[in-house]
């Protein structure tokens, strides 16, 4: 027989590796590659607002995207300590999801035992959905960090309701509204949760704690007695937790943090939304057929994922409620949202991966270890291809890359002093002058067409002079840049700008890359 002392001291070592070892390896895997894919349009915004004076980024926030201007604060903050690079602008994220990783392994031990806990993780570690947000700097990997701590905070705290939980839930809740004002549909499922325990207590919404595992089974990896109750509810457990109304309060008084916070975001988001969303259509049935491929960046991967879940969500029981709801109820309040305005975008909804893969992770948790670690490899050799591909572009579909980076060469290379740019179209999502200054900086040929730059006008474009002609006057070279692969992109020009670079230049030499073309115009 072990002491109690090295007893205890072994239990306390396999708790800490069951969250430890999801979150080292998708740190290991997110910082694998994550400067090779050069940043895309959404990640040349980052770029662009972090870059900013905080008054002019906090103007920026009342013309466009203000709903992620907290998101670019804190990168702003970052980005004057760690550099604009590639890898320091993703870093952020890279940090975050393995900090997700963690915190479903915490959470899915809480709810379904250390075991499975331990694959919900390992599985998120491995999906390529994983890497894909690990590695962009924007703020879907910070809200999925967030989503998952709120719902333990909210476990530990409807477990044990104190004001000092909820005070931990409330500040998570708040960050997570900042961060991602999508994200808050993840309260539904709070709510739902919530109101479970207050009526009936915490078993029936399956937060009754669950025992210690059994050592020997931890150890030898014996899957859990069919149909064992203990195993998979903890009922065996007596019942913990307050219930009646006093519960709801708190949890009511803990949103109201958020509800201030938010609120200023959702009103200003909420005037910009014609906007900022106007590439969005309004969602249909097959959209929600497609989301599983697409959220978890890879058709058979999110096929097998959905597979895992449903099996888990069966094996759990009511302790399924939670993550299920945390994964159906955001995508359901979305979509409804998305036949009525165009809200339908499907990395809104990267925070629930983590919930569907606790669910998989207590189906896994059904079986022998090692077979359970095999189906986690199996999925991520699944990945294998899709990981290879986005670490190449962050662009979709893949296929269609932008190669601001080779523009940029390109310019560098064959730029003389006195050299003027021009972009088309300007008002583009593609971001060409933005992928130009990102990469060549102060080394770029002065962009003669500008009277006002993005900062000057507080906004993602700039603002061209009305005669273009007046402008061009006194330059002899101009860099065309145009959005798309063009035979002829002069002719690709349209307005007076076109005219006037038509009527006074012409084609030297063109040089086409994926989803961009560059021209040498002389007089």
């Amino acid at each position: 027989m072990h002491p109690p002392a090295a007893s205890e001291r072994s239990r306390d070592r396999r708790g800490r590796l069951v969250w430890a070892a999801p979150g080292l390896l998708t740190l290991v895997v997110t910082l694998a590659g994550i400067g090779h894919a050069q940043p895309w349009r959404d990640e040349l915004a980052t770029w662009s607002a972090a870059t900013r004076p905080v008054p002019d980024l906090l103007r920026l926030a009342g013309t466009i995207d203000a709903a992620t201007g907290p998101y670019y604060l804190l990168m702003h903050g970052w980005t004057a300590l760690f550099g604009t690079s590639p890898a320091a602008l993703r870093l952020p994220s890279a940090l975050a999801m393995a900090g997700a990783a963690a915190l479903t392994a915490r959470l899915g031990a809480r709810l379904a035992g250390p075991r499975a806990g331990l694959l919900a993780g390992l599985l998120l570690a491995a999906l390529p959905v994983t890497s894909r947000y690990g590695q962009e700097a924007r703020p879907y990997a910070l809200a999925t960090l967030l989503a998952v701590l709120a719902t333990l905070l909210l476990v530990g705290a409807l477990g044990r309701p104190t004001w000092r939980r909820f005070t931990g839930y409330a500040v998570a809740v708040a960050a997570l509204g900042l961060l991602h004002l999508i994200a808050l549909s993840l309260l539904a499922a709070h709510a739902l949760v919530v109101l479970l325990v207050a009526a009936r207590g915490p078993a029936a919404a399956g937060l009754d704690p669950t025992p210690p595992p059994d050592e020997a089974r931890a150890v030898t990896g014996e899957a859990a007695p069919t149909g064992s109750t203990q195993a998979v509810t903890g009922a065996a457990a007596p019942a913990a937790g307050a219930r009646g109304p006093g519960v709801i309060w708190r949890w009511l008084v803990a949103l109201l943090p958020a509800a201030v916070l938010v609120a200023p975001l959702v009103l200003a988001a909420g005037g910009q939304r014609g906007r900022q969303l106007d590439w969005v259509r309004l969602a249909r049935v097959d959209d929600l057929a497609a989301l599983p491929g697409a959220l978890a960046q890879s058709g058979v991967v999110g096929g097998l994922l959905v597979g895992l879940a449903a099996l888990g969500a069966g094996r759990l029981g009511r302790r399924a409620l939670l993550p299920g709801a945390a994964v159906l109820l955001p995508v359901l309040l979305l979509f409804a949202a998305g036949t009525a305005v165009p809200l339908w975008v499907t990395r809104y909804l990267v925070f629930t991966v983590p919930f569907a893969c606790l669910l998989a992770g207590a189906a896994l948790a059904g079986v022998r270890l090692a077979p359970a670690l095999a189906v986690v490899t199996l999925a991520g050799l699944l990945g294998l291809p899709d990981q290879a591909a986005l670490r190449r572009t962050h662009e979709w579909p893949r296929s269609a890359p932008v190669d601001y980076a080779g523009v940029a060469r390109i310019v560098a290379d064959h730029q003389q002093p006195g050299d003027a740019v021009v972009y088309s179209p300007r008002d583009s999502w593609l971001f060409p002058d933005l992928g130009l200054a990102y990469h060549l900086g102060a080394r770029r040929p002065r962009d003669v067409l500008v009277v006002r730059d993005q900062r000057q006008r507080a906004d993602l474009w700039a603002a061209e002079c009305e005669r273009p002609a007046e402008c061009l006057a006194g330059v002899d070279r101009v860099w065309l840049v145009v959005t798309g692969r063009r035979a002829d992109p002069l002719a690709a020009v349209p307005g007076a700008k076109g005219d006037a670079l038509r009527d006074a230049f012409t084609v030297r030499q063109v040089w086409p890359r994926p989803g961009l073309t560059v021209a040498l115009l002389t007089r």
